[in-house]
């Protein structure tokens, strides 16, 4: 069937132009000039509004396993709930426990997501176990279509991996060319500042952010592009929330070297202040790293002009406040550390259009394009284009919205963004073709959404 989107005004990395979008089947046939195609069989009007490519989010945790507990969206939820937002790929973490190996981590992921998405999807790996079995294993993982490997300088006893370690696994992604992504922080010193909060009575949630500051943050992103320096393997810095590791990065990438880095919503509009809200309400925003002072967020909008931070990606990690969350109450290190936002992120970035802080073209390089690219989907996934996928939104620029837990779509029982008032709003999301969002609402269904084998990174000197 073919289906012609027309009347709107197609954005890209280049600009805006007015044009019209002819789709058969599950791709893109062709892009022309307003009036060009005759009518298809199904005709969307984008009058008035944008059509950009569908939004791909390289940074989720569905059905994650975290100290006790699981994150709450299922591959089915969590999907429909990125659609509603525009999100028409996710690449979701296969979180490899110690004393397992990387084949059967991901034969795991793929049972849980298989059948059950609603966008298509890829995944990233969580090394936590580095022996030779695992840096063996690496190589399969790249014929497999995983060509991403996330490491933490975190959560001791749990993800956290040596310098040694790290070295290593650098190491293999060098001859691989697949890439190292790195939750930065100081772990080692985090969890003695945390003991020492805890010994002293101070156990409310606003000390999760204040055991994790900003400078050990910047510390272990200073650490990882050291390591990746010596080893020569690709680096992406996942969810930077800090000032001193974005001006890491940015000195990495003024040499020329393969460093990325990925902010995430929520550092853009939230804050320790947060953290901070009376009684047991901060713990809705604990997540890892933590909400930074307010002075960090205009650095990070500046990072997104300059491309220093390429990519806006969620982390969408939600645990509900009631029964999940108040794990932690009298002692914030066993609050779960996530937050919900897969189905916001793609509005979120574009008040930062309204609000003039980056440009259409910027809004979806970062949200869409870039990310593609990054992680080997390009240009099957990222751009309205002849022969991509055709993974669509149609986005109203001008429609009023407020976000609220009342609304939301996804299975959790709060928003960390409650009553933010948003210009612009998704109207319809075609995911390979098929309309899964429209003005009366969702026409998708679990098992439509494919696994992405994904090639290397694209922006490799």
């Amino acid at each position: 069937m073919k289906t012609l989107i027309k009347g709107g005004t197609v954005l890209s990395t280049t600009g805006a132009v007015a044009a019209d979008v002819l789709v058969e089947d599950e791709k893109i046939s062709a892009v022309a000039a307003p009036g060009v195609f005759e009518s298809a069989g199904q005709v969307l009007d984008a009058t008035g509004k944008y059509v950009l490519p569908g939004g791909i989010d390289a940074h989720t945790h569905m059905e994650m396993p975290f100290g006790g507990t699981r994150s709450v969206d299922t591959f089915a939820t969590g999907t429909e709930a990125a659609a509603w937002g525009g999100t028409t790929t996710i690449i979701d973490f296969a979180v490899q426990n110690k004393g397992t190996t990387l084949t059967a981590t991901l034969e795991k992921w793929h049972e849980k997501a298989g059948g059950n998405c609603v966008i298509d999807y890829g995944f990233h790996l969580i090394v936590s176990d580095v022996n030779e079995t695992t840096l063996k294993e690496m190589e399969t993982c790249v014929d497999a279509g995983v060509s991403s490997f996330k490491m933490f300088m975190a959560y001791p006893g749990v993800f956290y991996s040596t310098d040694g370690e790290i070295l290593r696994a650098m190491q293999k992604a060098t001859e691989t060319g697949s890439t190292i992504m790195m939750h930065a922080e100081n772990g080692i010193a985090i969890d003695e500042l945390v003991a020492q909060a805890l010994a002293a009575g101070r156990g409310d949630p606003v000390q999760h952010g204040l055991t994790r500051p900003s400078a050990l943050e910047g510390e272990a992103t200073s650490r990882a592009i050291t390591l990746a320096k010596v080893t020569g393997a690709p680096l992406y810095i996942v969810h930077l929330s800090a000032a001193e590791a974005l001006a890491a990065v940015a000195e990495a990438r003024d040499e020329g070297r393969n460093v990325f880095a990925e902010t995430c919503p929520q550092y853009l509009y939230l804050s320790i202040e947060d953290l901070a809200k009376p009684g047991f309400e901060g713990a809705k925003y604990v997540a890892s790293p933590p909400l930074r002072e307010k002075k960090h967020q205009a650095d990070l909008w500046r990072g997104l002009r300059t491309n220093d931070l390429s990519v806006v990606s969620t982390d969408h990690c939600p645990f509900c406040f009631k029964e999940q969350k108040e794990l932690g109450k009298g002692d914030f290190s066993k609050i779960p550390n996530g937050m919900p936002g897969v189905e916001h992120r793609m509005d979120l970035l574009h008040q930062g259009v309204v609000a003039g802080e980056i440009s259409l073209a910027r809004w979806v390089e970062a949200c869409s394009t870039t990310p593609a690219r990054m992680f080997g989907l390009y240009p099957r996934k990222g751009v309205v284009a002849p022969g991509s996928d055709a993974d669509v939104v149609i986005y109203d620029p001008g429609a009023r919205q407020v976000l609220s837990a009342e609304t939301h779509h996804m299975n959790v029982d709060y928003s960390a963004y409650e009553g933010f008032e948003i210009t612009g709003k998704v109207e319809t999301v075609l995911s390979r073709g098929k309309v899964v969002v429209s003005p009366s609402g969702f026409t998708g269904g679990a098992g439509h959404g494919q696994f992405l084998p994904r090639g290397l990174c694209q922006y490799l000197n």
